[in-house]
């Protein structure tokens, strides 16, 4: 079995006798308790042995928490493969992969048993009464009592696991190490309670009967032969952009029936609730209630009742966030992720996955189908495309110039900028006036997408243009909205205080000027003028789904602009230097992807307008719309720097002692280059041990080759594990190819 312990050293088998009471529920993939080092702990089932290497004492298992295999064999798999990618441990990855256990959802709404009239263990069912849990007896092991997992010929020290654990060296570790790691045997793939239902098997027919209407995949070159080789159940490979205006939900939903008629399933990820509920409706319109999904907002019951559904073969269709890359889907025929570039899919929890490289290691080892969808590229799907691994699923450019709409920049050309002098200098042209003002008289709806939400975001000095900063904990100055008209005094972002008599640190004035304007403060400038027009804000904590058709100025923040029923008339994007200045390796990439985002809401004969310089190539990139070319330029510049993906990098967060001590437990590859230390990013976490969090960290980088990034990672995790076994708890953090490298 293979308890859930965070030490890195203790990632490993360990075996335990199987006592006679619980011989028939004891199967692999089943959640078990065990007293491993003195104290009771969670872990799974892996494996029955009838013997085991061990000569030593055993110590039986303490329960069986369900008899319900919620491990697969595949997600096992899965599981040992993601933590040797991202050196980790596979406690972590599994932790990430199967959601906590509700006992009345398990067990169908069953009342708790009487703890008190009743063992901890039942001598019939052998599960644990106390948590609530029935047992389903699955086929039984001959064997009375039989070793879970194997042993190695000795047992483990236990001054060591008191040491690493945190736990009583005086009390036996109850168990022997195994070596290695091994899948769930194939017999675990039927769960207890999965057999179907005689409805379910109709329901089946049912849906392979179900025809769907893909005709609007003809749009795209090679299209229709994609769909038709995921009908004949094969593991194609894609990276589609999507048209302009194209209905991108209904797309992936053909794409999963079509899956689901051949006898498979299919998991489908968006980045958040939104996307969520528009695509999981798709679903539902085209296969009934074998759609599911998938969310950390759903309650501990809701979140369970249709993991199960999944895991027992009741849903085909997974619709869900990050965490649905783990859904134990049976027969995965597809996984499909929407809008890869969203930094939502970065999982902010050891060992710190991102759900595209765990999607694209699940279909390669399955060999189901894998697409990567969105109206941008980034460069991680540029480089699968380019090394042959996925292939590009685009339209011909006729019809694309059919559905895209004018794209420009103020100043683009020697006439423009005689007709408006300031085009490039000013927030909002006379040309971005103009195009409102005729959408609105026509009455269709203008969208103004801003970067930053408030009112006025961020200050500086009117004298110097030295931020502005607070006196008492140096954190920027902000101007807040005022509810009843009057002026307001900065506040602090931090703290919270107000700063009534700001004075520049640098040169002692007394101005402040804005640096940047949000979505509240346009909004209020867009309504003097635009008078008697309707302004809508969408953002922050009132994100708008979709608002009525008609004349109206809707003001979003990035990635939060509602849909209009036949599309805006006018796009304007607002300060594009404050999307491309970030000092961010993806700044580029994110900026046209969000960009991207908003221009597609636009009307086939609409207009959109970036205020930004127009010689920049992702300026270009966008009035052409061409993502595949601006990603191939990106992958390419960041190989001639040697940054992500074009090498494989791993960043060590810690104190200067807790960094030198890893890398002098670790055997690194030769050619490994050693960048730092460099301060830590500033919108990186800093990592804490215990309850205080360190008040200086550093980031070390590791850089090697791609082909090199299985050992420099499995360096890593034998730097970890020999680190956990000296007891130190000074503060430290490995993350491989992290999306914020600084």
């Amino acid at each position: 079995m293979l308890p859930l312990l965070s030490p890195a050293h203790l990632d490993r088998e360990f075996d335990y006798l199987v006592p006679p009471d619980l011989d028939e529920i004891a199967q692999p993939g089943v959640r078990v308790r065990v007293r491993f080092a003195g104290r009771l702990v969670d872990g799974y089932l892996l494996e029955r042995l009838p013997h085991s290497d061990h000569n030593g004492k055993m110590m039986p298992l303490e329960r069986v928490v369900s008899a319900e295999r919620v491990l697969t064999p595949e997600i096992l798999r899965l599981a040992t493969a993601v933590a040797a990618r991202y050196a980790g441990t596979r406690a972590d990855v599994l932790r990430l992969a199967v959601p906590p256990r509700h006992a009345r959802t398990e067990t169908g709404g069953a009342k708790k048993a009487d703890t008190e009239k009743k063992p901890a263990r039942s001598a019939v069912e052998g599960v644990d009464t106390a948590s609530g849990s029935t047992s389903v007896p699955t086929e039984a092991v001959p064997v009375g009592q039989q070793a879970v997992g194997r042993s190695t010929p000795e047992a483990i020290d236990s001054e060591r696991l008191r040491g690493s654990a945190g736990v009583d060296s005086s009390t036996d570790a109850g168990g022997a190490a195994a070596e290695g790691s091994r899948g769930v045997g194939d017999s675990a793939a039927v769960a207890a309670g999965e057999s179907a239902s005689p409805s379910r098997e109709v329901e089946d027919d049912l849906l392979s009967r179900v025809e769907v209407d893909a005709s609007a995949w003809g749009r795209y070159a090679h299209g229709t032969g994609f769909v038709d080789a995921l009908a004949h159940g094969k593991g194609v490979r894609a990276a589609w952009q999507a048209l302009p205006g194209e209905d991108w939900a209904a797309r992936l939903a053909e794409l999963a029936a079509t899956v689901v008629a051949a006898g498979r399933s299919a998991v489908l990820m968006v980045p958040d609730q939104r996307d969520l509920d528009r695509l999981l409706a798709e679903c539902v319109a085209l296969v009934g209630d074998r759609a599911v999904g998938l969310s950390a907002g759903l309650g501990p019951a809701a979140r369970y009742r249709r993991w199960l559904a999944v895991l027992r073969g009741q849903a085909r269709i997974v619709v869900g966030t990050r965490a649905a890359v783990f859904a134990p889907a049976r027969d995965l025929g597809l996984i499909a992720m929407w809008d890869d570039g969203d930094d939502t899919y970065a999982e902010p929890r050891s060992p710190y996955p991102h759900a595209r490289e765990v999607a694209m290691l699940r279909a390669h080892e399955t060999g189901a189908a894998f697409v990567a969808a969105g109206f941008a590229r980034t460069a991680e799907i540029q480089a699968v495309v380019e090394s042959g691994w996925a292939r590009d699923l685009l339209a011909e450019r006729h019809v694309l110039r059919e559905v895209t709409p004018r794209i420009s920049a103020p100043g683009d050309s020697d006439y423009a900028l005689e007709r408006d002098a300031l085009a490039r200098s000013v927030r909002m042209p006379g040309v971005a006036f103009a195009a409102a003002r005729s959408a609105i008289k026509e009455n269709v709806a203008v969208l103004v997408q801003v970067p930053r939400r408030g009112y006025v975001p961020s200050l500086a000095c009117a004298k110097c243009r030295t931020p502005a900063r607070c006196r008492h904990c140096n954190g920027p100055l902000a101007l807040p909205h005022s509810v009843n008209g009057e002026a307001a005094s900065p506040q602090c972002k931090w703290c919270g205080i107000t700063e009534a008599a700001f004075r520049c640190q640098a040169c002692g004035a007394r101005a402040l000027r804005a640096t940047v304007i949000g979505a509240a403060r346009t909004a209020e400038e867009l309504g003097r003028a635009f008078s008697g027009v309707p302004i809508r804000a969408s953002g922050g904590g009132e994100v708008l789904d979709t608002v009525e058709p008609g004349a109206q100025v809707v003001v979003a923040t990035v990635g939060a602009e509602p849909l209009v029923p036949g599309g805006y008339g006018v796009a304007l994007l607002l300060d594009g230097w404050a999307l491309l200045g970030r000092a961010d390796l993806r700044a580029s990439e994110d900026t046209l992807r969000r960009w991207m985002g908003a221009a597609a809401l636009v009307r086939p004969r609409g207009q959109v307008i970036v205020m930004a310089e127009p010689s920049l190539s992702t300026v270009q990139a966008l009035v052409r719309w061409d993502p595949v070319n601006h990603a191939a330029a990106e992958l390419e510049a960041r190989a001639e720097v040697g940054f992500p993906p074009a090498v494989r990098l791993a960043a060590i967060d810690g104190t200067t002692e807790s960094i030198a001590e890893l890398l002098d437990a670790a055997t690194l590859p030769e050619g490994t280059e050693i960048l730092g230390p460099v301060p830590l990013p500033p919108t990186a976490r800093k990592p804490f041990s215990g309850t205080d969090s360190p008040a200086e960290v550093e980031r070390m980088l590791l850089r090697v080759a791609r082909s090199e990034g299985a050992p420099l990672a499995r360096a890593l995790t034998a730097a970890q594990a020999v680190r956990s076994t000296h007891r130190s708890d000074a503060p430290l953090r490995v993350q491989v190819d992290p999306v914020d490298i600084g």
